[in-house]
């Protein structure tokens, strides 16, 4: 993926009784997407957790530290564990949508997704977005609630990679 490519996380919390969303994004994304006409063969992407950053420092500490523990676990991980066939190449500035299934690696625990992931042409580029939703049980990961901040037993990836031709 391009530079400007980008993975975020959102969690809804509550601080002191005022509903948010914790949201803490990295363009820390390696990987490849390797595409025969209309059809995604294979995708592969690899995210450095200890790269993501929000609003909030201490919320980043907490991510890093107690709920992720990204000493132990740098990456999370995404292979697409099926083709993709969207069917045609998207008219310029067009979008098209499909169902997509892979293996998703996050806090050292695999679980395969299924979901939603659309991808868009244009400026001679492709773009590819959605979100996943990530239940933190799932993957051994701890409840973000801390004190006064209680959050969901959920939260989404939400991810938007952009590719240039190689």
């Amino acid at each position: 993926p391009a530079a400007d490519s980008e993975l975020c996380y959102r969690v809804k919390e509550s601080i002191n009784g005022f509903d948010t969303e914790g949201v803490g994004c990295s363009n820390s994304i390696t990987g490849s997407l390797v595409i025969d006409g209309t059809v995604v063969s294979s995708a592969d992407f690899t995210v450095d957790m200890t790269t993501f950053s929000s609003d909030e420092g201490r919320r980043d500490g907490q991510f890093n530290g107690r709920i992720m523990e990204v000493s132990q676990f740098p990456t999370g991980t995404f292979v697409l564990t099926g083709p993709l066939d969207f069917g045609a190449i998207p008219a310029d500035g067009e979008t098209i949508t499909v169902t997509a299934t892979g293996e998703l690696t996050l806090h050292g625990v695999t679980n395969t997704v299924t979901f939603e992931l659309s991808a868009a042409f244009g400026n001679g580029r492709i773009g590819v977005f959605g979100n996943i939703p990530v239940t933190f049980a799932d993957y051994d990961i701890t409840n973000p609630s801390f004190g006064t901040i209680s959050t969901e037993d959920h939260g989404l990836l939400e991810f938007v990679l952009a590719f240039d031709p190689a």
